[in-house]
């Protein structure tokens, strides 16, 4: 049974940094895409990163380029979201989802597997 389960969330005040994991099983992770999304509250899923199988090709949203870093560790089966300079509009809800393709998207509908979600909110 194919798994994906995000970790590391909580309340941060501005400027500060979390690092979100999404721990993987029930597949071989080393040939699958991983995308990280996030859902505020009244507004639609957005894609904020994403890393490709084999080549760890990355890309980001424009709002979190430079201050969040995506990376890959295929050994451990996880995939980790660094998140640096935190601002209160990145509060939401993120996703880690999987895709069995090696190139990464930032549309949820490149996605077929998703996790629960974990809460990060950035207050003062």
């Amino acid at each position: 049974q194919l798994q994906l389960v995000e970790s590391g969330g909580g309340l941060v005040q501005p400027g500060g940094s979390l690092r979100l994991s999404c721990a993987t099983s029930g597949f071989t992770l080393e040939y699958y895409a991983i995308g990280w999304f996030r859902q505020a509250p009244g507004k639609e899923r957005e894609g904020v990163s994403c890393i490709s199988a084999k080549i760890n090709s990355t890309k980001y949203t424009q709002s979190v380029r430079g201050r969040f870093v995506i990376s890959r560790d295929d050994a451990k089966k996880t995939v980790y979201l660094q998140m640096n300079n935190l601002k209160p509009e990145d509060t939401a809800v993120y996703y880690c989802a999987a895709r069995n393709r090696y190139i990464c998207g930032l549309l949820d509908s490149d996605y077929d597997y998703w996790g629960q979600g974990t809460q990060v909110t950035v207050s003062s």
